[in-house]
């Protein structure tokens, strides 16, 4: 288990290995959730939404708009 302390300012340093696992490198965004049951969620923001465009096929194929209107009749 990797441990890091609090700085008096409030700053900790992310332990090597975890960097490592997360492919976090300098700059890397972290984005930090605090659960109901008082865990806390550490994410590395490490890629936009915008690379995951095209990555996953839809299943739909040749939708008219007719065939989007079908819910108003």
């Amino acid at each position: 288990m990797a441990e890091s302390r609090l700085t008096t300012k409030g700053r900790t340093t992310v332990p090597a290995e975890v960097r490592k696992a997360l492919g976090a490198k300098p700059g890397t965004p972290l984005v930090w959730h605090v659960m109901s049951d008082g865990k806390v969620l550490v994410r590395a923001k490490s890629k936009s939404i915008l690379e995951l465009a095209g990555t996953v096929e839809s299943p739909v194929q040749g939708v008219t708009i007719e065939d989007m209107k079908a819910w108003r009749r």
